[in-house]
């Protein structure tokens, strides 16, 4: 069982920058590919970033390279995510998620999830 605790989240004014963590239980967390969603109100979930197990490989969805930044510290157990550059239409609640080392973007291919923080961006 893996249990993710997501943090960092808040309001601030585009242009900003925000890190959000997300800390996991399990001591199994360096065996994870490990991802980033989002889902605006009325919205969809949506991919943001994954990191691979070993942080060697990272993935961006297109609306969000080159701002944020997706690391982790497996020493840690804890997985970051670097939002720079910040716009309204990244305001979502943002999850994290766990896979067992399965890099993808599909979010039916993680199988624990965090509850989210939300971050909201004012023009």
């Amino acid at each position: 069982q893996v249990q993710l605790v997501e943090s960092g989240g808040g309001l601030v004014q585009a242009g900003d920058s925000l890190r959000l963590s997300c800390a996991a239980s399990t001591r199994t967390f360096s065996s994870h590919t490990m991802g980033w969603f989002r889902q605006a109100t009325g919205k969809e979930r949506e991919f943001v970033a994954y990191i691979s197990w070993s942080g060697g490989a990272t993935y961006y969805a297109d609306s969000v390279k080159g701002r944020f930044t997706i690391s982790r510290d497996n020493a840690k157990n804890t997985v970051y995510l670097q939002m720079n550059m910040l716009k309204p239409e990244d305001t979502a609640v943002y999850y994290c998620a766990a896979n067992w080392a399965i890099e993808s973007s599909d979010p039916r291919l993680y199988a624990y999830w965090g509850q989210g923080t939300q971050v909201t961006v004012s023009s």
